[in-house]
């Protein structure tokens, strides 16, 4: 038991300081753009692409795991991750700084498909269904962490000394955690027929598919809607504080919104373990994002902003531990591989449009409209959840032993 807890712990604190080069771009790149000469559409191209490449790799990078196992993935993933943030320092002094920036994203994505179908994975093998939810928690939480890490980094320091300083920097952590993981990480996954996966093979068992679509919706809300606009919300609102400006503002309230979500990871996980059910916790933190983005669509001052973050962080992360938990009750283990990465491509796809379609449409409809809209989405998702459970398992809300014996 100590030992698989001393894996866990080894993969939140990779995936924690690798997830600085996710998030380092989103508080300077929208603003950065009408410096560099990059159109709003082409930046949400960008912001998106990690996750445009991450629906082509995901599939290959879940069956890799179940041919060869979790470790050298891991590593690989996580140093592709670390070149790929360097990219961003070349792509400011570059006379082509989007065709960079893009290449980066791009690379990006390849090590963090290699990086997430790795991490799931792990948890899973190293935890039963009295543990899952708390394992998926935490280790979501870690690759979460990071990201709110990135968004002050990107944000506070680009204001305090410069872009290039805080693209070095996330560079260099992304290193660190290669090497945590080096070190740290044993391998956690055996099968005996993992020379049959083909590398392109997707998991399309109704499970998969139906947290996949879940997780589609609600990344598009969170990542594509929320973190690619909040920059150009605070800055049209001229919501300030401390001094910073929209660059800062939004980084600090990103950051803000995803330590919401990282703490109740773990809380949703651990009440959906303790409970013996996963439905219940899902649906109360899905009505926590409903509110949340119904609170942003009326947002007129920063008091009630920062509620709208809290709530939507508060939603999306209470959610991310029990739904993992949930698609690894109903795969069985030769599967697990491929399950996430299906997983993952599905989400990716909804984050991966949002901000392609949120920031042309904010010229259009207005942030109002935009995120009373987004308040859809997460009942929507609850709808999709109860219909493809019931399906499988001929219950809305069965508990979690039975899940494992189905």
């Amino acid at each position: 038991m100590s030992s698989d807890r001393s894996t866990v712990l080894a993969v939140v604190v990779s995936t924690f300081f690798v997830g600085f080069g996710g998030g380092v771009v989103f508080p300077i790149l929208p603003n950065l753009g009408t410096v560099l000469g990059i159109s709003p559409f082409l930046v949400g191209i960008i912001l998106s692409a990690n996750r445009f490449t991450r629906i082509v790799a995901n599939a290959p990078a879940g069956s890799l795991v179940d041919r060869v196992g979790t470790r050298t993935p891991l590593i690989a993933g996580l140093f592709v991750e670390a070149v790929a943030t360097l990219g961003y320092v070349v792509a400011l002094g570059s006379s082509l700084p989007e065709a960079w920036f893009l290449a980066a994203r791009v690379i990006w994505g390849v090590g963090s498909a290699l990086v997430f179908a790795t991490a799931y994975t792990i948890a899973a093998d190293v935890s039963d269904r009295g543990s899952r939810g708390t394992s998926m928690g935490v280790v979501r939480g870690g690759i979460t962490l990071g990201f709110p890490a990135g968004l002050v980094l990107g944000g506070v320091v680009s204001d305090l000394y410069s872009i290039s300083t805080a693209f070095v920097v996330a560079a260099g952590f992304a290193l660190v955690a290669s090497l945590v993981a080096y070190l740290m990480v044993p391998e956690t996954h055996v099968s005996d027929s993992r020379t049959a996966v083909g590398p392109w093979e997707l998991d399309t068992s109704l499970p998969t598919l139906t947290v996949g679509f879940v997780n589609a919706g609600l990344f598009f809300a969170y990542l594509g809607a929320l973190f690619a606009t909040l920059v150009l919300f605070v800055e049209a609102n001229d919501f300030a504080i401390w001094g910073y400006g929209p660059q800062g503002m939004s980084g600090l309230l990103m950051a803000l919104t995803v330590l919401s979500a990282s703490g109740f990871m773990l809380v949703g996980g651990r009440v959906s373990d303790v409970t013996g059910a996963r439905v219940p916790t899902l649906f109360v933190f899905l009505g926590v994002s409903f509110v949340g983005f119904l609170v942003l669509a009326t947002a007129d001052s920063l008091t009630l902003l920062v509620v709208a973050c809290l709530f939507i962080g508060a939603g999306q992360g209470g959610t991310s531990g029990p739904l993992m938990a949930l698609l690894a009750d109903l795969t069985p283990d030769e599967r697990m591989g491929r399950a996430m990465g299906t997983n993952n491509v599905l989400g990716d796809l909804g984050g991966g449009l949002g901000p392609m379609v949120t920031l042309p449409l904010v010229d259009t409809l207005g942030f109002a409209a935009l995120y009373a809209a987004c308040a859809v989405v997460p009942l929507v998702a609850g709808a999709t959840l109860l219909g493809g459970l019931y399906r499988q398992t001929g219950s809305i809300s069965p508990q979690t032993e039975r899940l494992t014996e189905e």
